[in-house]
């Protein structure tokens, strides 16, 4: 019997043959697109890997080995309280600069230490979209009323896609919440140190300022991280590295694939046209902002200049809401790591719910406000 997998693996190999032999690599068009997924990928790999998602692995790592599972239980667990679990949740990439990418880590670090699967897919909705800094840059670039419309849609809009997941996939009872483990010989407060340190790392090194104080504060939390790494069981150190490690081969080959491909769509896809069909706030306008911002890979913070030139040229604020709460949270590296996360039937059902209330969503407030 001929396995499936080795016919999966078969067919992906003659899909890349007739790509390469029937692609015209002569065109420039086709040359340039290329140029620019490489180009792409190498401002996410300086710009983006040393200082977000190499940190971003490390917290997943420390959550998946020192947090106790029973203790999600009682904040993000299946069986925590809405009202305590979802608000929690969604609130809780407000400290986190981090873009729709680098969330993947620390999300699939909770998923798998028990949090329940709407709590967790509301932090990993919202983990991209509030941080401080985006916020405030959207407030100043664009405006007050489009800032604070995003915050409080984004969070509610988490909280519904959270909820309709959680019952959709009833039958998934994963368990948690948060607190220490307290029969395996380390000390609460070192741990929360330990994990503090890391979270420091990660949202300074998203930040922009004195990048003399800035690399001071990097530099001392590694000293401080590197400390009481040696307070810990040996065992647990290899945990550790462990889980670093096999978070990171799970998501790194895929995230720089889609990032590649990401690149290329952004110049193959002809300006002009995305322009055209953004201007107004019609309906099907929210809907193609909503689907470009999944498919188009946006760093963080990029996204406000981007959208501040749309706007300018004619787009209207419904689909640019769209565009931000759609583009935040969904990118084509993102969603082929989430459907080997999650597996395809819940990649897919939280892709077309992303999708379907960003739309909803831009095309309220463009008509209503």
């Amino acid at each position: 019997m001929i396995n499936k997998s080795e016919i999966s693996k078969f067919a992906i190999l003659i899909a890349f043959f007739l790509l390469f032999f029937f692609l015209p690599f002569d065109n420039t068009t086709v040359q340039d697109s290329i140029i620019a997924g490489f180009e792409l990928l190498g401002e996410y790999a300086r710009e983006h890997v040393l200082l977000c998602l190499v940190p971003a692995f490390f917290v997943a790592g420390t959550i998946a080995v020192f947090v106790n599972r029973n203790a999600i239980l009682k904040l993000l667990g299946p069986k925590a309280k809405k009202w305590i679990a979802y608000p929690v949740a969604s609130s809780a990439g407000g400290i986190l600069a981090v873009c729709s990418c680098t969330i993947l880590p620390i999300f699939g670090g909770i998923y798998k230490r028990g949090a329940g699967l709407g709590p967790a897919i509301a932090f990993l909705f919202t983990g991209p979209a509030i941080n401080v800094t985006a916020i405030f840059l959207t407030g100043e670039v664009l405006g007050w009323e489009l800032s604070i419309v995003r915050l409080i849609a984004t969070i509610v809009v988490a909280i519904v896609i959270g909820l309709i997941m959680a019952w959709i996939f009833r039958e998934d009872k994963g368990q948690g919440g948060i607190v220490m483990e307290e029969d395996d010989g380390e000390k609460p407060l070192w741990v929360l140190t330990f994990l503090g340190l890391q979270m420091f790392f990660l949202v300074t090194g998203g930040l922009t300022f004195n990048p003399v104080l800035k690399t001071t504060l990097l530099v001392l939390s590694v000293i401080g991280i590197i400390a009481l790494y040696f307070k810990f069981q040996k065992e647990r150190r290899r945990e550790w590295i462990s889980e670093t490690w096999s978070f990171t081969k799970k998501i790194m080959p895929f995230l720089f694939v889609g990032v590649f491909i990401a690149g290329i769509i952004s110049k193959a896809l002809p300006e002009e046209a995305v322009q055209t069909v953004l201007g107004g706030n019609k309906f099907f306008s929210t809907l193609f902002a909503s689907v470009f911002g999944a498919i188009m890979y946006f760093s963080t913070l990029t996204e406000v200049p981007i959208v501040q030139s749309l706007m300018s040229l004619g787009m209207g604020k419904g689909p640019a809401l769209s565009l931000f709460m759609a583009g935040y949270t969904l990118s084509l590296p993102n969603m082929i790591v989430l459907t080997k996360l999650l597996g395809a039937k819940k990649a897919f059902s939280y892709f077309f719910l992303v999708i379907a209330f960003s739309s909803l969503t831009g095309f309220m407030y463009g008509n209503l406000m």
